[in-house]
């Protein structure tokens, strides 16, 4: 026997329908979320997060009122897990926010707009650490470059010296990056 999940409202400007569901999911997006999921699934896969953060952040984007984590799943077609992880993820970089609705226990979240507090967040908290850990490796080839014979060392320390500089880069593009997020 086949259970049909229900639809959301119709919405003017989300009631358009897509042709096929998505994802492999059976819940219809309009077009208008389709694109917008698409849309985020592409930026937040740039920075390395998964497919999920992109599909959450982009259907909140659009959503007219805010949505309870289980309507995000069955909208998305998303694991519980998947959507808690995603949600934890968004609301840590500032990206989605928990709002009150009367006469509902649940949490409710809503999409965020101002991106440089999110790309903020992602940068402190994300690549900062990266570009910390990659001095210290940076320094520990370094110690690996000086045991390698004199004869083989020459390619070794001109890659080690590339590596240095682009280090050197990042970590001062990043003051810059933030200055102009928050500006």
């Amino acid at each position: 026997m086949t259970h049909s999940r229900p639809q959301m409202p119709a919405h003017p400007v989300l009631d358009s329908p897509a042709q096929a569901p998505v994802h492999g999911g059976t819940a219809e997006l309009s077009e208008l979320e389709i694109e917008a999921i698409d849309l985020f699934i592409g930026l937040i896969r740039l920075l390395g997060m998964p497919k999920s953060v992109g599909e959450l952040y982009g259907l909140l984007f659009v959503a007219p009122a805010p949505l309870a984590m289980e309507s995000l799943m069955d909208r998305l077609q998303m694991s519980k897990g998947s959507a808690s992880q995603g949600l934890k993820l968004l609301r840590s970089f500032g990206a989605v926010k928990t709002v009150y609705v009367a006469g509902d226990r649940r949490d409710h979240y809503v999409a965020e707009f101002d991106l440089s507090r999110f790309a903020s967040n992602f940068i402190k908290g994300e690549l900062q650490p990266h570009l910390d850990s990659g001095l210290e490796r940076i320094e520990r080839m370094d110690q690996l470059v000086r045991q390698i014979p004199p004869s083989g060392r020459e390619t070794a320390e001109n890659r080690l010296a590339r590596l240095r500089h682009w280090h050197e880069k990042g970590q001062s593009m990043l003051p810059w990056i933030l200055k102009f997020l928050v500006s």
